[in-house]
């Protein structure tokens, strides 16, 4: 693994070094793994391409389960068992006990047609009633992918996000998690057993650090990685894009975490535990009927993940879920492929178990109404942080 270098040229990957004197994070969090390059052969290619074995897949368990919808109701009590045009709010808003203790506290607006600064100040109300104070996290109620993501430091950043949306769309405004560090951890749950953890996956956010002489655009370009996805960082950093970063000055790339995005995701399934195990399966027991998804994670450090301690949920997501680690930059693409075929069949199996239990079916249509909405509301979200 490289070491930290001193010319101001940092990996978005740089979060994945102990503390060096260019290390990103001071945090004695880190996974050391060895970075053998920096983009695996697939890690950037369309997603109709990599989803193409699953369609194929897809066809064939619907004829083996006669049904081409089984597995929208794998999470029963979810809409389309969240694989589509699915509601954080709804599904969050099912969490009991452990499980609501431990997501982050969050607000659902629904944007109006009354003036975006009436609408900020009643938000900021609820806000602070709910115990959420600026800076915090706004996102679309219905979106994926991180689509959306905005880190709101004050009113008039507030009424510029609600300016962007439709009158009738949703907007969750979430406190801001008190640790750095992010994981994704895939939850499978069979009926009548205990949940297990398929996938455990660290999500680092890109940063580079500033030598005193080059500006962000060259730190970046120069990158072995960021370098090749100068177009997922230069519009999320245009005020600073050709502005100088002062000497061994830290500047994040970007704000969330996603892949899609430019996060870099690194395989840390070598760091599941019992205790961690328990944990999850102690939250999940809370939200009931959930069979499927990820659990988008906030950690102290790596000692308390493994301890199961001080967890932080931001989102859960359903059954459009991935297993993250598929995008480590040294992941093969067999791997990933058989991984992405595992978890649809999964799908099925838990659908065709609710399905005996008298669980009917969505037709198609409510599918692809879903996606439309979905796509058609994606369409006003503000670019991503």
């Amino acid at each position: 693994m490289r070491k930290g270098r001193s010319d101001g040229a940092l990996s978005p990957g740089c979060a994945t070094r102990r503390t060096t004197r260019a290390s990103c994070h001071s945090e004695q969090w880190i996974h050391t793994v060895k970075q053998e390059r920096s983009t695996s052969l697939f890690e950037f290619w369309p997603t109709w391409l990599m989803y193409l074995p699953v369609a194929l897949q897809w066809l064939l368990l619907s004829v083996r389960y006669r049904s081409l919808t089984l597995p929208l109701i794998a999470n029963p009590d979810i809409p389309l068992a969240g694989m589509v045009g699915g509601s954080k709010d709804l599904l969050m808003s099912q969490a009991g006990g452990a499980c609501r203790e431990a997501l982050l506290p969050w607000v659902l607006h629904t944007v109006n047609s009354a003036p975006v600064a009436q609408q900020a100040q009643a938000l900021l109300k609820d806000t602070h009633e709910a115990g959420i104070a600026l800076p915090f996290v706004c996102k679309p109620d219905m979106g994926c992918r991180g689509a959306g993501v905005k880190l709101v430091r004050n009113e008039a950043q507030l009424q510029q996000v609600l300016q962007a949306y439709p009158a009738g769309a949703g907007l969750v405004c979430q406190k801001l998690a008190s640790f750095e560090p992010e994981v994704g951890i895939f939850y499978v749950r069979q009926p009548g057993e205990d949940g297990y953890i398929a996938s455990l996956t660290i999500k680092h956010t890109p940063c580079v650090i500033g030598d005193g002489r080059s500006t962000l655009r060259e730190l970046v370009a120069r990158d072995p990685r960021a370098g090749k996805l100068l177009h997922l960082y230069e519009s999320r950093n245009r005020a600073e894009w050709d502005h100088v970063i002062p000497d061994q000055k830290v500047h994040k790339l970007l704000f969330s975490a996603s892949h899609c995005r430019g996060a870099v995701f690194e395989d840390a399934r070598s760091l599941i535990t019992r205790d961690l195990t328990r944990a999850i399966n102690r939250i999940m027991a809370d939200l009931p009927n959930f069979h499927y998804g990820r659990l988008d994670v906030k950690f102290r450090d790596i000692p308390s993940l493994q301890a199961g301690q001080d967890l932080q949920i931001v989102e859960i997501n359903g059954a459009s879920s991935e297993s993250i680690h598929i995008w480590d930059r040294n992941a093969r693409l067999g791997d990933a492929i058989a991984t992405l075929l595992w978890q649809y069949r999964t799908l099925f199996r838990i659908g065709a178990y609710h399905r005996k239990q008298g669980k009917r079916t969505p037709g198609l249509s409510a599918l692809i109404s879903h996606w439309l909405l979905e796509r058609r509301l994606t369409r006003f979200y503000p670019e991503t942080d």
